[in-house]
């Protein structure tokens, strides 16, 4: 599939946009083009052999919005264009309509900021302007319902720190995560590197005057450190915050031991991700954990007063509806603070790529909405949601709290309205400047190897960054 255009700012999108029908039908877009204000689609299999179609399309924008808002408008025109005519060709209606974009929310957001839609008229607006499924549409109505804690204040910022390194790969993992084997004689030099750029951030918030808000240790599998190691990094983080949360999402990791170092410092917050209560699948996937680890890590959590995130995934292969069921009844039995709804995303850099067919995505809406119901019936909100490329079905991941249990940092995150400041192997530090409605990035490099060798570099981009 691909999509030709001489307009590039559309081309990526409307790309997406295909590929979602590709992935919710077995026949093929062979060619695309989009060039001089019409769209040309060649052999669609769902018409005549061969036979090209040409669609021609009009629209009006109002040439008193901003440069900005009107190349936004152009481009969600010509892409609910293109939604109308695969829909029509491929009779499919996409979960999320022609929306694209990670951040579902993000867009509602937007529509309520520009006057183009009231808080309470944004189910009803991407309902019937970007053909989004009216359950998506109400779900996106109720995390913005859920999203008050959201405080736009450029001083405020938040600091992430990336491990990336885990005890083995999952097969469904694509980020750039190192299996501990492999780097154990780099971890000291790498924490080394990261107390450097730690000490460079303190001394760029002092200068701003920024207030840390949040902290979030992720990765990888931060809790893949000895707890010798845990106490080195986090005696470096001495801020005042409202929030600490440390990613220990394989549970054969956690121990007493590191849990108390996790104590001592004030984390708040960790992640236990059983990803599946099917022993089976967890095999399948490389995942070496044991349910028993699972109920231990929690309780030893519980134990200590942690407020707990748990994460699953639907669709995880060789599972059927009755399986995740199951995982979810087990969820629920556990009653975590924070529940995290993925959907399997089949990522190029993946091994479960190669295994593509194993994974049965027949059943996988039915297990997004078996979860969604069951959560809330027992009393969980949903508080922030994304979505991935290559989701199966086009679905999303949504985030679940209870009793006001949320996490601040993913909806900061995710919504884009806080400065972060990211450290170490592969993190991304965003600047966001409300009031000129814009973000700036810089990305750290990706591989441990690399920042090992180039952390001067890093701190001197980082410095001029924050200027």
């Amino acid at each position: 599939m691909t999509i030709h255009s001489n307009v590039e700012e559309y081309v990526i999108e409307l790309q997406d946009l295909v590929k979602l029908f590709a992935l919710n039908n077995d026949d093929k877009i062979d060619h695309m083009e989009i060039s001089n204000g019409e769209i040309y689609a060649e052999n669609f299999k769902l018409t005549k052999e061969a036979e090209v179609k040409e669609y021609s399309y009009e629209f009006i924008i109002d040439t008193s919005l901003t440069e900005l808002r009107q190349k936004s408008l152009r481009k969600r025109k010509v892409k609910n264009f293109l939604y109308e005519i695969l829909s029509k060709e491929y009779k499919i209606n996409l979960p999320w309509g022609s929306l694209t974009g990670v951040r579902p929310t993000k867009f509602a957001r937007d529509l309520v900021a520009y006057g183009e839609a009231k808080e309470h008229t944004v189910p009803e607006i991407l309902s019937k302007d970007y053909f989004v499924n009216i359950n998506k549409a109400r779900l996106v109505g109720k995390i913005l319902r859920n999203q008050k804690g959201i405080i736009r204040n450029d001083n405020l910022v938040d600091v992430y720190i990336n491990i990336p390194i885990c005890p083995t790969r999952c097969k469904y993992c694509s980020f750039i995560s190192n299996e501990l084997s492999k780097v154990t004689d780099k971890v000291e030099i790498y924490l080394d590197c990261l107390l450097k750029e730690i000490e460079c951030i303190k001394e760029i918030i002092r200068k701003k005057s920024y207030i840390v808000r949040n902290i979030y240790i992720g990765g990888g599998t931060p809790s893949v450190l000895t707890a010798n190691q845990l106490d080195r990094l986090l005696a470096s983080l001495r801020f005042p915050i409202n929030e600490f949360t440390v990613e220990c999402g394989r549970p054969d990791t956690i121990t007493d031991e590191k849990l108390d170092v996790l104590k001592k410092y004030g984390v708040t917050r960790i992640s236990i991700n059983p990803q599946t209560f099917c022993e089976a699948t967890l095999k399948r996937i490389g995942r070496k954990q044991k349910n028993i680890q699972v109920l231990n890590a929690y309780t030893k959590a519980l134990e200590r007063d942690f407020i707990v995130n748990m994460d699953v995934i639907a669709g995880l292969p060789g599972e059927k509806l009755g399986i995740f069921k199951r995982t979810i009844k087990t969820l629920l039995e556990l009653y975590p603070h924070n529940i995290t709804i993925h959907t399997l995303s089949i990522k190029n850099g993946a091994q479960i790529k190669n295994e593509f067919s194993t994974v049965d995505d027949k059943d996988v809406d039915k297990m997004i909405d078996f979860a969604e119901s069951e959560l809330a019936k027992n009393g969980y909100q949903p508080y922030y949601i994304y979505r991935q490329k290559n989701q199966l079905k086009g679905l999303e991941n949504v985030g679940y709290y209870r009793d006001g249990l949320f996490c601040m940092f993913n909806i900061e995150s995710m919504e884009e309205t806080n400065t972060i400041i990211g450290v170490g192997a592969g993190s991304i530090s965003k600047r966001v400047f409300n009031l000129e409605n814009r973000i700036e990035r810089q990305a750290n490099v990706k591989f441990i190897e690399d920042y090992i060798q180039r952390i001067d570099e890093m701190i001197e981009k980082k410095k001029e960054f924050y200027k």
